[in-house]
């Protein structure tokens, strides 16, 4: 049994009928055989080494009445065949509609009663590969553990993991939990007091006592100067000793607006050596290219809407605290870079130098507050407190608008294959999330030689969502006519979509485009596709 950090609390209390604390991530997967079976394979791999894979043993136990963080137990009446789902795609197998069965998934709540994880192999993709979608809880795992799973569920070079026995513990009751509680207030002076003063208040409140809820008013103040005090040394300069984080609101755009509960789902896949290419050409970082990649997708977007701000978007970027030296690697360590987004500006060039200076800021602010202080101050929010807080955000979203427009990640992956089952995975595609006030989510991930885009977007305020996918591919060949830089392989046509096949032939396809998330449907003889396979 083992409690939630207040970070990983924060992803279940953000939650609700339209706001969704999950992520998920798509493999795109060649068959090792015709006789190949993806759902049988699965679920025998998971089967095997379901008991090296602790986050997805352990469901949810909640605190009485939210007075604490909920714990984690192993489950005892774990189901594996509940977990792992099989889905067919209905011909042609395209794109699209693949993305259309991702967006309808990850637009569902997850189960609070069983471990916060599902598993989806779906069949019938046009060129007879298949692809897996997996689903987590954000509570459970953040990206650099989730990186860490992806290789323990994968093939390992060096042999099969054994299988390892577990069992599941009982449930505690709700006194044994309570008792709990008492136990860690009493540990935790700040937060005991917070707790305690709330309820006084209310109290106070509810009987007419103004002078009693005053008290209470006066020490609140109190605990809050007490619990600021692990902030930069005082006597450091104002420069250096101020959190200096963005005030001002971002400028509107048309996702920034309360959400439901549906998504749309897009992807696009371009070459990493491309990229590469234009990091090396304008001397910035890669990251630095995929983010004037995004401002210049998301302004050429805006601008088709006449819907561009004349101020500069402004960008939450993920960032992992992760040191490599923590004790219990299932936890969420990560914060967040704000950073503007140059689409105010008109020329390629400039937008890259701009993202560059915009990240360097960002940077600088987060070096001025430490990590561990971040982590820390989220144990003090009481999940009630926490909860109402974003009920309220969601409550007043279309009338203020939040410091940021859009959640922008680059995700870096690994340059060797990796193979599930003795399938080799082809692409990996990044399905982030999405809350109220913020409709957009931009999450970029590298495998071997290709870097995949993963938009997802409230599906009434994003609806050709698409289309913003391809704004951004357009962004590169613009990124190379401004740079000079020469292109280390062609640019792929894009994936097919169910409308293509009737409505314009197909573009040639280069060498390397068997990389790409879905092929045209075409009638391949079993022969072609044997070598196809081979090649890769």
């Amino acid at each position: 049994m083992k409690q939630l950090t207040g970070v990983d609390a924060s992803f279940l209390y953000m939650e609700s009928k339209t706001n969704f604390g999950h992520v998920s991530g798509l493999g795109i997967y060649e068959r090792p055989s015709d006789d190949f079976d993806p759902y049988k394979a699965v679920l025998a791999r998971y089967e095997r080494i379901i008991g090296h894979l602790e986050p997805m043993q352990r469901r949810l136990v909640e605190v009485p009445f939210g007075l604490d963080h909920p714990y984690w137990v192993k489950d005892q009446d774990f189901d594996l065949e509940y977990h792992i789902r099989h889905i067919g795609i209905a011909p042609p197998g395209a794109a699209d509609q693949l993305a259309e069965q991702v967006s309808r998934i990850v637009g569902r709540a997850m189960d609070r009663t069983r471990p916060l994880w599902e598993v989806y192999v779906m069949e019938g993709l046009a060129d007879g590969r298949w692809a897996m979608l997996s689903k987590t809880h954000h509570a459970t795992v953040d990206g650099a553990s989730g990186v860490m799973l992806m290789h323990l569920i994968a093939d390992h070079e060096d042999g099969e993991l054994e299988p390892i026995p577990w069992k599941g513990e009982p449930i505690p009751s709700d006194a044994q939990l309570l008792q709990r509680t008492a136990l860690h207030l009493a540990t935790n002076p700040v937060k005991g007091a917070r707790l305690q003063l709330r309820l006084i208040r209310e109290f106070a409140d509810a009987a007419g006592i103004n002078g009693l809820s005053d008290v209470a008013s006066k020490a609140r103040d109190g605990i809050k100067a007490l619990a600021q005090q692990a902030r930069p040394d005082p006597a450091a300069s104002d420069s250096e000793s101020r959190i200096r984080i963005p005030i001002t609101q971002a400028p509107p755009t048309p996702w920034n607006k309360t959400i439901t509960a549906q998504r749309r789902f897009a992807m696009r896949s371009t070459s990493l050596a491309n990229i590469k290419a234009l990091k090396t050409a304008s001397g910035f970082t890669l990251n630095d290219v995929v983010m004037a990649i995004c401002a210049g997708g998301l302004r050429e977007y805006l601008l088709k809407h006449d819907a561009l701000p004349d101020a500069p978007l402004r960008a939450m970027v993920p960032v992992s605290i992760r040191t490599g030296k923590e004790e219990d690697p299932w936890t969420n360590r990560v914060s967040a870079i704000v950073a503007d987004l140059p689409t105010h500006i008109e020329d390629p060039l400039e937008r890259l130098r701009l993202s560059h200076e915009a990240m360097l800021a960002g940077k600088e602010q987060f070096d001025l507050v430490p990590a561990e202080s971040l982590v820390d101050a989220a144990e003090f929010a009481s999940p009630l407190v926490a909860t109402a807080a974003v009920r309220l955000s969601s409550r007043v979203s279309n009338r203020v608008n939040l410091p940021a427009n859009v959640v922008i990640s680059n995700v870096p992956g690994p340059r060797e294959p990796m193979y599930f089952a003795g399938a080799r995975m082809n692409n990996y595609i990044p399905v982030s999330t999405i809350t109220d006030n913020m409709g957009l989510n931009i999450t970029v991930h590298s495998y071997l030689d290709r870097l995949d885009f993963g938009l997802i977007g409230a599906r009434d305020l994003v609806p050709d969502l698409w289309d913003m996918a391809d704004m951004h591919i357009n962004e590169i060949e613009r990124l190379f006519e401004a740079t000079g830089a020469e292109r280390v392989e062609p640019e792929q046509p894009p994936a097919m979509r169910v409308g293509d096949a009737h409505t314009k032939p197909q573009p040639p396809r280069s060498p390397v485009a068997k990389e790409q998330v879905a092929k045209p449907a075409s009638k391949k003889k079993p022969a072609k596709k044997k070598g196809a396979a081979k090649k890769s």
